[in-house]
Formats: structure tokens, sequence, C-alpha cells
């Protein structure tokens, strides 16, 4: 969609910039604001959001530009103010010699615009014409780089052919069931693990997905992340695949039959290799994350609430948490009893941006000791896996598996049913029997909001907890005025009410 020179966008623009001046407010503070809402205006109906002064390494140092125009997966473009006292060319070779990109950059000083694309100086414009500001604005837009555009059209080519992928896997382990022992006793060891560790009803088919979502999506996660060691060092996916090699050993190629789709894991890998910053890579994981559930299966994407929380969000969240903490009840992040629980951690994102937060001094006990973090959905939990242990490593100058985090239902847990059992391998149910213990105080998250979160199958939508539905009627319920309680059954309050409870008595059990 082309911005016109008489958009009510561009009208407000130069209206602001008529209202500073009348108080005679020139100075670079005051009148990048202006030009910051233009963008944020016009770039809301392109998909591209606004990130004022986001830092970004650029020739080993950190540049802070004014602002940052993202999609969800990539940079997309810059912008940089100066104010009427600058000297515009001037202060861009400055800022050409610290580094700040010229891919796709605009640098404004309210009276002249100039639009660098791919290195070179495309544009420049007097600010005062809206017909030259309109024109620039649309050529700023219409910029697409190679490597974004490629990974659109694979991330949508790969939603659109991994569904008869996943059906062709599906019939292969069908067949596997009835003519592979091996597979058989391998599969049967996993699925009452699975029934024992995240939901007793569980079914076989549901387990089957676990299996097919990791044969789809492991190169992935693997290449994008340049961890060629995840399957053998995750607690999760060693178990899955040993069920794998056991089916591989009889039925089909895994390389065979997954080559089909290295048209699209190629397009997309190509992408991310020109990601350098992992936050970037934490972005562009979400959308093929998001992607694949759309195709792969839509009840699946319907039923979870398969879309990521955006990370402006995220850092509110978390920066209020920080702000409560040190404002309510005098604490900091770092402090021994300050204990946090993501209980739905989906990518990890939560936990991540708390991590960036937390004193350097502290960091180490904190990750260790005062970090937890749960996922059901086999995915997410993959790359919430690598999200976290990555930051740390970054942070830390050191690689340690994040002993936090647990592939557990929550609800369940609160259930307090199943202390009796193991959690799928012996480090998770030690990693569930230490939360368990921890003294939570922190709950911060964002849970599913339309069903059970262990709705591993079709059959169990409606999924029961027995204590936290208890507890709701005997409070949520039996308080409420409203004729008609039956979306407190939605597990957004079921979240909610079993970790108030947490809180109040201080641990998960």
């Amino acid at each position: 969609m082309s911005t016109k020179a008489n958009s009510k966008a561009i009208t407000k623009y130069y209206e602001t910039l008529k209202t500073y001046a009348e108080f005679d407010a020139r100075h670079e503070g005051a009148v990048e604001t202006a030009f910051g809402e233009l963008l944020r205006e016009t770039g809301r109906t392109h998909g591209w959001t606004l990130i004022p002064k986001e830092s970004m390494s650029a020739n080993g140092h950190t540049i802070i530009p004014d602002g940052t125009m993202r999609d969800a997966a990539f940079r997309r473009g810059f912008w940089e103010a100066k104010d009427t006292s600058d000297d515009l060319d001037v202060e861009i070779k400055k800022k050409i010699a610290k580094g700040y990109p010229l891919t796709n950059s605009i640098f404004e000083d309210t009276r002249e615009a100039v639009l660098y694309q791919n290195g070179r100086e495309q544009l420049r414009i007097k600010l005062t014409d809206p017909n030259q500001l309109a024109n620039l604005l649309n050529d700023f837009y219409a910029h697409v780089e190679p490597h974004a555009e490629t990974f659109q059209q694979a991330t949508l080519l790969f939603k659109d052919n991994v569904e008869g992928l996943a059906k062709g896997l599906q019939a292969i382990i069908a067949t596997a069931h009835k003519d592979n022992r091996r597979f058989e006793e391998a599969y049967s060891a996993f699925f009452e693990l699975c029934k024992t560790s995240l939901n007793p009803n569980i079914s076989r088919s549901a387990v089957d997905e676990m299996l097919i979502q990791h044969l789809l999506t492991e190169r992935l996660i693997r290449t994008i992340f340049d961890n060629p060691d995840f399957i053998h060092r995750n607690v999760i996916a060693v178990e899955i695949e040993k069920v794998i090699e056991a089916l591989v050993s009889q039925s089909f190629s895994r390389k065979e039959y997954l080559a089909k789709l290295d048209r699209f894991y190629l397009a997309i890998e190509d992408s991310a290799r020109g990601i350098t910053e992992y936050k970037d890579k934490q972005n562009f994981l979400n959308v093929v994350y998001e992607r694949f559930f759309q195709g792969y299966s839509k009840d699946i994407a319907d039923t979870h609430g398969i879309v990521y929380t955006p990370q402006p969000i995220v850092d509110f969240m978390c920066s209020s948490v920080v702000e409560i903490l040190r404002t309510e009840f005098g604490k900091e992040l770092g402090d021994e009893d300050v204990v946090i629980l993501d209980p739905a951690t989906g990518t990890g994102n939560f936990i991540v941006n708390l991590l960036r937060r937390v004193p350097k001094r502290n960091l180490d006990v904190v990750y260790k000791d005062r970090l937890f973090a749960n996922e059901i959905m086999l995915l997410p939990y993959y790359i919430a896996a690598l999200n976290i242990e990555h930051t740390y490593s970054e942070l830390s100058g050191h690689y340690e598996a994040f002993a936090g985090l647990c592939f557990v239902d929550t609800l369940e847990l609160a259930e307090g049913a199943q202390g009796r059992f193991s959690f799928m391998t012996e480090k998770n149910s030690e990693r569930v029997e230490r939360q368990k213990k921890a003294p939570i105080t922190v709950i911060i998250g964002n849970p599913p909001y339309n069903v059970g979160q262990a709705n591993e199958n079709d059959n169990n939508k409606n999924r029961k907890y027995a204590i936290v539905d208890q507890r709701i009627k005997d409070t949520y319920a039996k308080n409420s005025k409203a004729s008609n309680v039956n979306k407190l059954s939605d597990a957004y309050v079921k979240f909610f009410r079993s970790h108030t409870k947490i809180i109040e008595q201080g641990q998960v059990d």
C-alpha cells in the first residue's frame, strides 16, 4: 500500500512540526519524535514496527540508530535523525564511519532527507514537499533485501508443503507400528513415559505427532542455531532420537525422505546466515515456528495459541516485573528470595529477557537455581532450550545446560499427582522435582488461552484438572455474579488460579 502526499500520517507530521516551531522546540530530541511517529504510522500498513534506539553490533562495537524498522523476522530499515543546526552530510559521513547500516536507511534533519539503499545514496528530497516525502517513504518500504524475500517465499512454501510431508510420515509410522518390532518396542517404552510424565490420557497419535515434529524441524533448529550437537545434548531429544533410530532402522531413509524439503530448508538456512545477532535469530525462528504449525496442523495452531508474544510486549512485561519488585517489595532480580517461574514458556523469550536484566554478579546463581520454565509442546521446548542456553553462554562466556527448563504439563504439576512418576528422563525428573521444591515468588509468562495446555489429541480439548478446577469452582465461580461461568474452564483461567496458589504457598506442590 503506497503512502499518499495527503495521507493522515504525513498531514499529522507537518502539524506536529508546526506546533513544535510555535514553541521554538527545534532541537533533535523534540523534532525527531515527529518523524518517528510518521514511520510508526506508515510502517504499520506494511507490517513493519518501529523500534526506537535498538542497539546492534557493527565493526566490533555497539551502535544505536534512532529507529529500526522490523517485520516479524528481519530488520528491514533504519532511521537516523538530526536537527537543523547540524550539517546533514557531515553527520552522515560520521555515521558511515561508525558502521551504521546503509542497506535501507533514512537520514533526515527536518529540512532534508537522504535515502541510502544497498550501500549507496538513492534519493535526496526536501522534507517540506509532501509529494517528495511520500516518494521517499514509498521507496523505503518497497526495498526488499534478497535474503528477506527468499525467506518469505521459502517459509510460505514450507508451510504449504509440510502438511503433505507430515501425512507421509504418519503413514510410515503407522506401518512401522505393525511391521517393525524394534520400533514398536522403543515406541512403547517412550509412550509409557509420555503417559506418566505428560498426560495419562495422551493418545498414540499425539506421540506420533511428537516424532513427526522432531523429524521435520530438527535440522532447521540445529543449523539455524549452529548447534550440531543439539540432538545429543538435549535431554528430551535424546529419548526421541532413540525411537526414531528404531524407526529408520527398517522403515525408511530419513535423509532421502526429508530431501523433499531440501529446497525449503536451504532457503531458510541461507536467510538465517545473514543474521548476525542472536536476538534476531530468535525472531527469525519464531516466524518459522508459527508457519510450521500453520501448515502442519491448523488444529494444533488454533488450540495451543501458536502465536509468539511480540518482543515489545515481552520487554514491557519483564521491565514491569523489575519495577514492581523494586518499588513494591524492595527487591532486585538477583536477590536470593526472587525465584521465577514461566509456566508456559513457549520459545523461552521471557526467560531470555530476564537473564539479560540480571546483574552480572548474580548471573550464575540465578541461572542455576532461581529460574524455572515449563513447556508441554516439543518444538517450542527445543527452541526455548537453545534460546536460553545460548543467552547464558553469551552473557557468561561459557556453556551450561539450563537445568530450570522442564518438559512437563504445568497444570498437571498443580494437581500434585505426578510426584510418584518419572518425568520422561532421569534428568528431566530431577528438574521437575527441583522446581516443585523451589520457593517460587515471581510468575511471568503468556499461557495458552483457549484450551488445556496438554491437548495433544483432539479428544482431550477440555481436559479436566480436578484440583485446579475445584479451586476455580470454590473461588472464581462461587464469587461470580455472571449467569454463565463456562469461560472459567478456559486454560488461561486455570493457569491464573493454579499459579496464584503457588505464590500463596511459595512452591509448586
